[in-house]
């Protein structure tokens, strides 16, 4: 029988947790002196999980380590008793130290204190850029595993960088100041779920046009025609679209001017999107650069799961290429545009308004990038190994025809 400070009324136990029966077939185990991972074949756990619970939930009142089903379920259920304190409440020592590794100020060489922007936390993180909190910025998980180090004997001195974040975030268990999360990398004011970033998928992004489908002769760049594209975006939503061909870093800037009612008039729902770079000004602008290339340079395009790309189907019929979407936060898989648009922020700063500039600005940057030498092309520019494409492509289909 279970032991009676159980209600009759408790729900049965899901099988994530040892019921009272498994710790008993324990007891009757290690009575027989088997091991731990004897036992946990016999029950189909793991053997940490026998471990663990023999370690935890062992009878310690006679000095030793004797085992018993009715004593271990007592330690289990007392341990399971919400709601718990949190450690960072009832251990200061623990607490400061956290605090002094989150928020601590920076100090110089010599070690004297910087005090850094003075900026007041208003609870939220959205507006114009500004100057951030200056702190050590430790983060929990740094904080956590270096408590291993600092404190090798001392028990009381364990956290999770779990722990610290919920210290931080959840109301309830404040037991660090809410504005300390300015002081986190982020510095987020709302925790966002991992599981909700990583399921962040387009609805317009379907399982045979993903990254991972692209076939593997365009991964050793050599044949031409195969592109990546993304958005480079400034101040009040403004964008510049970019696109750079994977063998010769041939790049094209597209314009995406804002629309005419823009701020003057509310947008009009499922309407285009008046900053100018909606999926249909976007779709118009690939189709006019690639409008002036010849079939052979027109094979694929690679882009972000960004909504400027849902009409992607349409662009497909326009403009022959084959379109694939890199995976959610994986900007490395479009390494040749990234490296792209970091050159290109030497022109176009964050922060700043990118709609101020024409067409025939976008132009001559573009011509000053596709004729700086580059290392990757034995010190020839794009311009020069993309023109040299094209003839050999002319050349040939000529040979051809005749």
């Amino acid at each position: 029988m279970p032991p009676s400070n159980l209600a009759p009324s408790a729900p049965e136990p899901t099988g994530r947790y040892l019921d009272f029966a498994e710790r008993e077939q324990i007891a009757l185990a290690r009575a027989r002196g088997e091991g731990i991972r004897e036992i946990a074949e016999q029950l189909g756990r793991s053997p940490s999980t026998i471990s663990r619970e023999l370690r935890r939930n062992a009878a310690t009142r006679g000095g030793s380590l004797e085992y018993r089903a009715h004593t271990a379920q007592w330690h289990a259920d007392r341990a399971a008793m919400r709601p718990k304190p949190a450690k960072l409440l009832t251990n200061a020592v623990l607490r400061e130290y956290v605090q002094e590794r989150l928020a601590g100020n920076i100090a110089t060489p010599g070690g004297k204190s910087i005090a850094g922007p003075q900026v007041e936390w208003r609870g939220r993180r959205h507006g114009p850029r500004q100057a951030r909190r200056w702190s050590k910025a430790w983060s929990p998980e740094q904080i956590a595993n270096r408590l291993l180090m600092d404190f090798p004997e001392d028990t009381s001195m364990r956290i999770s960088h779990e722990a610290i974040y919920q210290a931080l975030y959840v109301q309830g268990r404040g037991a660090l100041r809410r504005e300390l999360t300015a002081c986190l990398r982020t510095g987020r004011a709302l925790r966002v779920p991992r599981e909700r970033v990583r399921n962040r998928g387009k609805s317009f992004v379907t399982p045979e046009i993903l990254i991972s489908e692209r076939p593997t002769s365009i991964e050793d760049r050599a044949v031409p025609g195969h592109w990546e594209g993304d958005l480079i975006v400034g101040l009040a939503s403004s964008a510049i679209g970019t696109l750079v061909e994977r063998s010769t870093r041939f790049t094209m800037l597209l314009h995406l001017p804002p629309h005419p009612g823009r701020g003057k008039q509310p947008r009009e729902k499922h309407g285009p999107a008046l900053a100018g770079h909606g999926a249909e000004a976007v779709r118009d602008a690939i189709t006019k650069a690639m409008a002036s290339l010849p079939d052979q340079f027109r094979k694929s395009l690679t882009w972000d799961q960004g909504a400027e790309m849902s009409q992607h189907a349409k662009l497909s019929m326009d403009t022959g290429l084959e379109v694939y979407f890199c995976d959610p936060q994986s900007p490395w898989q479009r390494g040749t545009n990234e490296n792209t648009n970091g050159l290109l922020r030497q022109y176009f700063p964050k922060g700043t308004d990118l709609s101020a500039h024409k067409i025939r600005e976008l132009n001559a940057v573009a011509l000053a990038l596709n004729t700086r030498p580059r290392k990757t092309l034995g010190w020839r520019t794009p311009a020069e190994a993309f023109n040299e494409l094209l003839r050999s492509t002319e050349q040939s289909s000529v040979a051809t025809t005749s």
